[in-house]
This record gives C-alpha cells, structure tokens and sequence, in this order.
C-alpha cells in the first residue's frame, strides 16, 4: 500500500474517533436528524477501525514470529506462524483498500423502480411484466416493501409502464445496477408460426433520497392535473379525480400517483418521485462526465444503453457490460434468485474502484 492510501486510512480513523467524541455530545443527541447522519457514518468507518485493529495485531505477531526465528527449538513453529501473519497481513492490505472506495450515501436507502415497455408492441409490456415481477420475487427473499405507485396495464398482460417504490436496508446498493435496456429473446404466445422475437423493456433504478443538497423546484415550473384512479380501491377510484400528475415543464419528467385516498396524500407522494428522478438525473450527468472509461457504467443516465440479454429458447442470460457473465439459470432467475448476477455487478464495480484508486494512489 502507497503511503499516500496509508495516510486516506489514517484519516478516516481519526474521523471515526471524531465522531466518536460528537455522538457522546448533549448538542448532538438532542439533533434527531444530525445524530442519524453522524451515527450513519459512524458505523460506515466502525470497520476501518476494526480492520486497521487487527492489522496491528497481526503485525505484533509477525515480528513476535520472526524474533523466535533463530530459537532452534521454535524455529519451526516461528516459521509457520511468519506464514500466517504474513497471509493474514495480506489478506487485510485488500479489506483496508476496499475501505478507501467512496461509499455511496444512498446506498442503504429505498428506491423507486420504473419499469417501461420498449420496443416490441404486446410482447414488450409482457416482458415489462415478467421483469417487475422478478425485481418483486427479489424484494421478497430480500425481506423489503414493495408499493406500487402507477401502473398503466398492457392490453394483453404485463405493463406498458409500472411505478413502484421499493424500501428497505441495502436496496440502492444491490439494484443500482439494473438501469437501462433490458432484452428479451423468445417466441411470443400469439406468434403461429413459432419465430424467435426480440423486444426490450428498459429499467430506471431511482434513489428516494438524494444525494447532495436538496433540488429546489419552482411552482411556477409545474403543471398539476388531476384524474380519476384506475387501480385497487374498491368503489372510491370511479367517484373522485384523486389522482394526480405532475409534469416539470423545463425537463419533460411526468411523475403519476394514484395509490392514495386524497388528492393532497397523492401529490405529496408525486412531489417527492419527482424530487428524486430530477436528482437522480442531475446526478447521472456527473457520473457520465468521469466515467467514459468505467465498465460498468453505474449512473450515467444512458438508459438506452443494452445492459442484459434474456434468451429463452437456450435458458441464458448475459450480461454485455462484464466479459463472460452469463448464467443459464433463467428460470431461477425470473423468479427472483438475483444474487449471482448482482453479486458479480457489486464484485466488478469494487474492482473497477480499486483500480482507479491504486492507480491514483
């Protein structure tokens, strides 16, 4: 490890032990939303501290070993134990550089998941379907809330457009990387003549709470609309226009909330989508002025870009940003057995962040 890494770790320890001293102070516990940010980042450096811990107990060993070296009675035992420490040591070098790659503040947190069909007519909303439904069977196993918040039926089955937000610990942080053209390779159950069609659904991943300072909106830049629900409520959704849509006339975004009772629960549920897609977007164009040469492509807003192919007729699916990621597990897959394909995603990211840090270390 350069010194100048060395030194980002020792930095973050002693940031860590500020805190520390923060957290225990009367000024700070009476500030409920100042307290979480700062336990928050407490616990995200707890095991930096750990680490740096056991790599100086691990090196008191090695030199405890290396003194007994010369014993001719502990020579061999002092020779195993230079081996341990030594593999120990190295294995820590790799946790404390995995330590030194910028966390993602909205990684803990909720999304929104926006799935659209693209091109292929019915077959396309069919898909948009099946992928909703695989993004819900993952939530499932993963034990997190999925509310759907907009959805516009495709006329024979699946979705021409479904909105939903999906909460709990870790979302952002195993999904984000599912953002863009999803393609789909199969023959369609109204196709006669048993062809193999192509049609694409493409996936936008949404943070609910953003990153960075808050998005001001002018009023002036809303149109607000108002319409009667379509979806589950009983007799309410045919008597009144609770639902409610909002276009941010200077970007085109149209957000859509009918879930609720009210007009006013629906527009504070449309408001704070369209607060996130709008930071989400902002934050995209950031990402894509840095990343040009990144694998992954995590954020860059292309979500034309093809990510992921499913090809049913042979059971595949491969993944066209990582070399030689295709699994023929689609069945599994689809019913929500994810942790392959985002393990591997998360794996590549790390790996393209190391590389870029050692590089600049």
């Amino acid at each position: 490890m350069t010194p100048t890494l060395r030194r980002k770790l020792e930095a973050l320890a002693e940031r860590r032990e500020e805190l520390e001293r923060l957290l225990a102070d009367p000024g700070v516990i009476g500030d409920a939303k100042r307290f979480r940010q700062l336990s928050r980042e407490f616990a995200q450096l707890e095991p930096v501290a750990t680490a740096l811990a056991d790599e100086a107990a691990a090196k008191a060993d090695l030199a405890a070993a290396e003194a007994m070296r010369g014993d001719p009675e502990l020579g061999e035992l002092a020779e195993e134990e230079i081996a341990a420490a030594t593999a120990r040591l190295e294995q820590l070098d790799a946790e404390l550089l995995a330590h030194l790659i910028p966390k993602d503040p909205r990684d803990e947190g909720d999304i929104y998941l926006e799935v659209r069909a693209g091109t292929g007519g019915d077959e396309a909303a069919i898909f948009a379907g099946d992928l909703f439904r695989m993004y819900s069977r993952y939530a499932e196993r993963q034990g997190w809330r999925v509310e759907v918040e907009s959805a516009n039926a495709g006329e024979h089955g699946g979705f021409k457009e479904v909105i939903a937000r999906v909460e709990g610990r870790g979302a952002y942080s195993r999904l984000k990387f599912e953002s863009g053209t999803h393609r789909v390779q199969r023959v369609p159950e109204t196709e006669s003549q048993g062809r193999i069609h192509t049609s694409a659904a493409t996936v936008a991943i949404i943070a609910v709470e953003p990153e960075g300072e808050p998005i001001e909106i002018n009023p002036a830049d809303l149109r607000v609309d108002t319409f009667r629900s379509s979806g589950a409520g009983g007799q309410h959704v045919n008597k009144t226009d609770s639902a409610i849509r909002i276009t941010h006339i200077p970007s085109g975004v149209v957000v859509e909330s009918q879930t609720e009772r009210s007009q006013h629960a629906n527009r504070d549920k449309a408001m704070k989508r369209l607060v996130a897609t709008l930071a989400e977007a902002q934050a995209a164009q950031a990402a894509a002025a840095v990343a040009a040469d990144r694998k992954l492509q995590v954020g860059s807003g292309d979500r034309s870009q093809r990510i992921r192919t499913y090809n049913y007729p042979q059971g595949r699916i491969t993944d066209h940003r990582v070399e030689g990621l295709t699994l023929y597990d689609l069945p599994n897959v689809l019913t929500g057995d994810l942790d392959a394909l985002v393990g591997r995603l998360q794996a590549e990211h790390q790996a393209d962040e190391l590389a870029r840090l050692t590089g600049a270390g």
